[in-house]
């Protein structure tokens, strides 16, 4: 089993990414921000999935392990394949599964491309108990959640993913000032300037 890869990255596209390690290149498919993220010519460390099939042996990596584990827990899923699994990791961070388990709303999951309206309802049932949405730690003590909550909504709104926004306004939000942190246009515009006007859409 190979469950985890560090290597150069050789190639990147949409879905997956190739790592040169040991002088072997791993072709691995991974979340949007991943693949975003990753940059030719550097490191880049992933805790892996190997899925073996008859006809395949396919490897699916993240960037830390508490996507791998639910990575793991979707798979176990009525209905739920590996591409699919992956599809909710692109689009969802890991609380964001777990709030709408939680809140027993199957709705977050809808959106997810290759996930109907049956299979979104057995992830909540199927997952209820098993995902427990992570304190995350607040940027700051004086940083509004709602401030980075309405953040993330516009950048979806510009075309980002769920999970790209809300990731890309918390490490926002880490960096700004106490008053860039209470103003929505005003994190909003430090936000997007970080991304760059090049920065590829979830």
């Amino acid at each position: 089993m190979i469950s985890s890869l560090r290597g150069t990255v050789l190639h990147t596209a949409s879905d997956h990414v190739i790592i040169e390690t040991g002088g072997v290149g791993f072709s691995v498919f991974v979340p949007a921000d991943v693949a975003h993220t990753a940059t030719i010519g550097e490191q880049l460390r992933l805790h892996t999935s190997l899925i073996v099939r008859e006809d395949a042996l396919t490897l699916y990596g993240f960037g830390d392990r508490d996507e791998l584990e639910i990575f793991g827990l979707l798979l176990s899923v009525t209905g739920v394949g590996p591409k699919s699994a992956l599809g909710v990791l692109s689009h969802l961070t890991v609380d964001q599964i777990a709030e709408a388990v939680t809140a027993e709303d199957d709705a977050p999951f809808r959106r997810v491309s290759g996930i109907g309206p049956k299979t979104a309802k057995l992830i909540v049932v199927q997952l209820a108990g098993k995902v427990q949405a992570r304190v995350a730690s607040a940027p700051s003590a004086s940083a509004s959640t709602a401030v980075v909550d309405q953040v993330a909504a516009a950048l979806v709104g510009l075309g980002w993913s769920e999970k790209v926004a809300a990731e890309a306004a918390v490490e926002s939000a880490e960096k700004a000032t106490d008053a860039e942190r209470e103003s929505v246009p005003a994190l909003l515009r430090r936000t997007l300037a970080a991304m760059g006007p090049g920065a590829k859409r979830g």
